[in-house]
């Protein structure tokens, strides 16, 4: 079967009404590849979705394959990739088990590498201050020479002062969007995004078409958190969308920063009191979000003190490595990268753990310190 039939029963999987990403995932353990669901019986499928007919009848049906069909022309003729969950091109980090919403479809125009060595994301409030501007231009010409892409949401504000400074300083960005490729929203963003096209890209979950939809822009949002290594909030007002971004950031095992300002101002409220409530690492200076991140200027990831590999066993110093290479690994990915028993590497993990080598995150997720 070609790849482009192949593409036409994932996004019809997207379109089934009644089914959500969660739902989608679950359906594809059952189902193995989208096809399989929809050439199942009546029967079969009333054993998986009981009385709900509606959903039913739509996967009988197939009346989603007409949109799915024209979706497949554009991307065609435009030059847009589809990214289906098990595309090579599709983002690995919004594979990792903690982003369980992310999407099984994505729409993607652009040059730049979705998974990249080194990606933050930038957000904060559409009405940034001199204060915050400077703060982004400052960050953002701090990690020039880093091969950092820079991930943001192409709105007004942060967003475009983000992705601007992105481009001048010679680092690819990426613009997330809360709409289909066939427009640009807000319209005085048009010459930006086109020129993102030529060193970064624009990407997106939904179908060409799609309205402007306010509901659409915080669901974006997850993008934004799960793409990155770490989530850096400029300014933000005691509340926005910005802080969404952190909020799912910190549920995704990712980092946060946040630029504090003083206490009087009305767009440094949300970031201060990100730090306040250990949301977010306090972040001066872009070494602030090096150091913390174990980065360092030859892109690769800064290790522990040489000295300390004296006192590491064979064993230990292959998991440590494994850490060092992948940045975050979860118990059942480490086992299937070593050659070792699960007790074994449990043992391992806590010994290095307890030598402040390593950090156990929520999800039995692990780091190098």
């Amino acid at each position: 079967m070609g790849s482009e039939n192949k593409e036409l029963y994932w996004i019809a999987l997207s379109m089934v009404p009644g089914i959500g990403c969660k739902t989608a995932h679950q359906l594809l353990e059952v189902f193995e590849e989208p096809e399989n669901l929809f050439i199942e019986t009546r029967k079969g499928l009333e054993t998986v979705f009981g009385k709900r007919t509606n959903i039913i009848d739509a996967i009988l049906s197939k009346s989603m394959f007409v949109e799915a069909e024209k979706e497949i022309k554009y991307a065609s003729i435009n030059n847009v990739k589809i990214l289906t969950y098990n595309s090579p091109e599709y983002p690995q980090r919004l594979k990792r088990a903690e982003c369980s919403d992310n999407p099984i479809v994505l729409y993607y125009r652009g040059t730049a590498n979705l998974n990249s060595q080194k990606i933050i994301s930038i957000v904060g409030t559409r009405k940034a201050t001199d204060y915050g501007r400077r703060g982004g231009e400052e960050l953002i010409a701090d990690v020039k020479n880093e091969n950092v892409m820079i991930v943001s949401g192409l709105a007004y504000g942060v967003d475009t002062l983000a992705h601007r400074m992105a481009l001048q300083n010679g680092l690819p960005t990426v613009g997330v969007l809360g709409h289909g490729l066939d427009m640009i929203y807000p319209n005085e963003n048009v010459s930006l995004a086109r020129e993102m096209l030529g060193n970064g890209g624009l990407l997106t979950e939904y179908m060409t078409g799609t309205k402007i939809d306010p509901h659409n822009f915080p669901s974006r949002n997850r993008i934004i958190a799960a793409l990155s290594d770490a989530v850096v909030v400029i300014e933000a007002a005691k509340k926005g969308g910005a802080l969404i971004t952190a909020e799912v950031a910190g549920s995704y095992n990712r980092d946060v920063f946040a630029v504090p300002g003083k206490v009087c101002d009305q767009y440094s409220e949300g970031c201060n009191n990100l730090i306040k409530n250990n949301k977010a690492h306090l972040m001066q200076s872009a070494q602030d979000l090096f150091y913390i991140m174990g980065w360092k200027k030859n892109g690769k990831r800064e290790s522990v003190q040489t000295s300390m590999f004296v006192e590491l066993t064979p064993e230990q110093k292959i998991i440590y490595d494994l850490l060092l290479q992948n940045r975050e690994l979860t118990l059942d990915e480490i086992s299937l990268k070593c050659e070792l028993s699960l007790p074994k590497i449990a043992s391992i993990l806590l010994t290095l753990e307890l030598k402040n080598i390593i950090k156990c995150l929520p999800g039995k997720m692990y780091k190098i310190m």
